[in-house]
């Protein structure tokens, strides 16, 4: 288990994170940074889950229709762009300026998870439900699809631990500035479910959004506008990618597919770990 590179890299993280050296306002900060990181990124996915489960439903908007049409849309809308600016390269320096100091770059992706809950908390607890309700499951179905969304929910975990754990949850900056170490970052991700699709979270993603119980206009609109993120997204992190990774990403490129996972005699015997 130790040599799969998925769970050595968290536990090399965390027992450097236990063992910090001295300095007590650097603890102090990276302990304050992971609490707030966690704690608002365990509420927004729960937000999340339980908001998509009753089909937007049910929510604490109440911005008067038709206005509360345009403050959905931008709340559908702050999140993939926000996201996608802070990926990029100005993004990066931007993050690594919003925590003063000289800890702000090692706690980058910490400050990157906690932006990211925030966002995503933002949508669902303020989103203004329309009041109509076009379907909700009963009996078999409601079970069925009750399943499937639990599926694709642990396919989405799966997918982000395949992906690195410490920087999907925002643990690697604040357990870096615990242990005083120069953050981390996984390689290329090509493990797990990466060796059946380049971009399994996005899929998985995408999967929550139409696995739900109750279906109602708002949920239908979210799901058609972020499955087309998940969708066409993932290009710009491939281009990073292959900037950054060159021949490996173009030959795991030319080898994986991209969304929709096939068999090829080269993955034939492949360890789908």
């Amino acid at each position: 288990m130790m040599q799969d590179p998925r769970i050595a890299r968290l536990v090399a993280l965390i027992l450097t994170a236990i063992r910090p050296p001295a300095g007590t306002a650097r603890i102090a900060l990276a302990l304050g940074m992971g609490f707030v990181c966690h704690v608002t990124f365990a509420i927004a996915i729960l937000a999340m889950i339980a908001a998509m489960f009753f089909g937007l439903s049910e929510s604490f908007g109440t911005v008067p229709w038709p206005w509360a049409a345009l403050a959905n849309l931008a709340l559908i809308v702050q999140f993939p762009l926000v996201h996608s600016i802070l990926l990029t390269k100005r993004g990066g320096s931007l993050l690594s300026k919003l925590v003063p100091g000289p800890h702000g770059r090692t706690l980058a992706t910490t400050t990157y998870a906690i932006i990211a809950s925030v966002q995503l908390l933002a949508l669902f607890a303020l989103w203004t439900p329309s009041g109509i309700v076009w379907w909700r499951a009963d009996g078999a179905a409601f079970w069925l699809l009750t399943t499937a969304y639990a599926a694709s929910w642990l396919l989405l975990t799966k997918a982000s631990f395949d992906a690195g754990a410490e920087v999907q949850s925002g643990a690697l900056g604040w357990m870096s500035l615990l242990g005083r170490i120069r953050p981390v970052f996984p390689d290329m991700p090509n493990l797990g479910l990466f060796r059946l699709i380049r971009q399994p979270i996005y899929v998985a993603f995408a999967l929550t959004l139409w696995t739900v119980p109750v279906w109602t206009p708002d949920q239908l609109v979210l799901a058609v506008i972020y499955t087309a993120y998940c969708l066409f997204a993932p290009r710009l992190k491939e281009r990073r990618f292959a900037a950054r990774y060159g021949t490996e990403f173009q030959t795991y490129r030319a080898e994986v597919p991209y969304v929709v996972p096939h068999r090829t005699s080269t993955e034939t015997g492949r360890d789908t770990q």
